[in-house]
């Protein structure tokens, strides 16, 4: 781990250095630009080590791979998507073999405007609990892992049950033998459900009916579809329709499907002490409901400048933030560039951000 100092200056600091970081700082070292990432995780990989015990990928290696270096395969006898720890792995060796400048554990309190560089255009200060950072120009790359969205029901605060997000979920032992609701319809709620209702009496609970892909297919073809439509809305053309559904059959998934457990129901709408009343008024008594409802952008510490929406964005050009010069967001999803929230997609919007943040210091550096 390298020593942190106080009052340390960069062209660049990135903040953040799991998925989207590293692909940043791959394209910044390209540009033979000074830059320091910092994360706030004692080792690497970003959120992936807060995924559950089971996670998967739900598209093969060679589609969920950083710029630069392929992630190597699963072995033979395995099911073809990557584990989670498989990720963490590779996202470790990634940092290694580019000799990112990492500096870890850095917690981020607030970033704010400074005249102090040379330049007053661009410069900011970034406080930490490691010290004082000052930096011509910002990355913002912390994706939401901290800051998960659960929805609010009448009654919620009076329920004794357990209540817990995707981001805290881990396994499924100790839910043995309870009644859970597992709520949301992403691939996240169809895996969870998947591994619960294995040792739990579990209902799924979606808005509507999960649409599931075929079993041949997997997240390359989501991708590939979701490109196709956003090239022909940048070209004016007609979108092929979204009509594969979204939900990707993994193994688990699979699983679960045989043994009659891929039914959902509709939300519930309201608590009670014991459990939830559903919109007939018929009550339901629950030991505990596992929220797989998505997430925020996690950028509380941009407060002070004055750039965060009540969504939690930031108006954004690109990745490029349109309010405050000299800053970038890369990794929050479509409004920061197209898919850059997927290992395979942040390529593409981390080497414009650094193409655009190279043209901007030679700007203001004059």
């Amino acid at each position: 781990m390298a020593t942190v100092s106080a009052d340390f200056t960069t062209d660049v600091l990135v903040i953040g250095a799991g998925q989207s970081g590293l692909a940043v700082g791959y394209y910044l070292r390209r540009a033979g630009l000074n830059f320091v990432l910092l994360d706030d995780q004692a080792a690497p990989g970003g959120a992936w080590p807060h995924g559950w015990n089971s996670l998967r990928l739900f598209s093969p290696a060679d589609a969920s791979s950083l710029p630069g270096w392929l992630m190597p395969r699963p072995s033979a006898n395995d099911s073809g998507f990557p584990t989670r720890d498989a990720v963490i792995d590779y996202l470790t060796q990634y940092e290694q073999r580019y000799e990112l400048p990492v500096r870890r554990p850095v917690r981020v309190a607030a970033v704010r405007r400074s005249s102090s560089l040379s330049g007053s255009v661009g410069s900011f200060v970034v406080e930490t609990d490691a010290g004082t950072y000052q930096a011509r120009a910002v990355v913002c790359a912390t994706g939401s892992w901290r800051n998960p969205i659960v929805p609010q029901f009448p009654g919620q605060a009076d329920f004794g049950g357990v209540q817990l997000h995707s981001a805290q979920y881990k396994q499924a032992a100790p839910f043995a033998g309870q009644r859970v609701l597992v709520v949301g319809s992403g691939n996240s709620g169809a895996q969870v459900l998947a591994e619960v209702s294995q040792v739990a009496r579990t209902t799924w609970v979606t808005q509507e009916e999960p649409r599931f892909l075929p079993d041949d297919v997997d997240g390359r073809v989501l991708f590939t579809q979701a490109t196709q439509r956003y090239n022909a809305q940048a070209g004016a053309a007609a979108a092929p329709p979204a009509t594969l559904g979204h939900i990707v059959m993994v193994p688990p998934v699979k699983e679960a499907r045989g043994r009659g457990m891929l039914g959902s129901v509709r939300p519930f709408v309201r608590f009670t002490q014991t459990g939830v009343v559903w919109a007939d008024g018929r009550e339901e008594a629950v030991d505990a409901v596992i929220w797989c409802t998505g997430f925020r952008p996690a950028l509380s510490f941009l407060a002070g400048l004055g750039v965060l929406h009540p969504n939690g964005r930031v108006a954004t050009a690109g990745a490029r933030a349109t309010a405050v010069p000299g800053l970038w967001l890369v990794g929050y999803g479509t409004w920061t560039g197209f898919a850059s929230a997927t290992l395979i997609g942040v390529g593409r919007s981390a080497r414009a951000a650094a193409d655009e943040i190279k043209a901007f210091l030679e700007a203001v550096m004059v």
